[in-house]
């Protein structure tokens, strides 16, 4: 599973596509809807949150708006209607890893996406995050 921290805009459409399924998988674990997957350490920062399942679904919003923009299809009604404004902190560090690891991911599967990214060396986060001066995440396997 990889909740990717950074803005939905960057990923591929086999990116996007996954990011919400693994979302909506993630959005089950804090809801105890299903039994795989409930020690996976990028859940941390979302069941560290004052309102894990709201937190999810602002960050899977977020991925919403994103395929609207695609002409995608992804079902709004599997949200539900919990948000919240309160964010949760992402390294710089992080958010520099996730950048190269998309890029070397994109540029075997998609060449047209990864000469946009190319040159990206600060991206933008998902929205629910906010970026915070640190090093790569304690919880990233690198």
């Amino acid at each position: 599973m990889r909740l990717w921290s950074l803005q939905p805009k960057y990923l591929d459409s086999k990116g996007l596509v996954a990011l919400w399924r693994e979302g909506l998988l993630a959005k089950a674990v804090l809801l105890g809807a299903t039994i795989g997957y409930k020690n996976h350490p990028q859940l941390d920062r979302f069941k560290k949150h004052e309102t894990p399942v709201a937190a999810i679904n602002t960050y899977l919003l977020n991925v919403y708006e994103e395929s609207k923009k695609r002409s995608y299809k992804f079902n709004k009604n599997k949200l539900g209607s919990e948000f919240t404004e309160l964010k949760i902190n992402v390294t710089s560090g992080q958010m520099e890893y996730e950048m190269e690891h998309l890029k070397s991911k994109v540029k075997i599967r998609n060449s047209e996406k990864y000469y946009e990214l190319i040159g990206i060396s600060k991206p933008i986060p998902n929205p629910i995050f906010i970026v915070v001066q640190g090093e790569i995440e304690t919880w990233e396997h690198v």
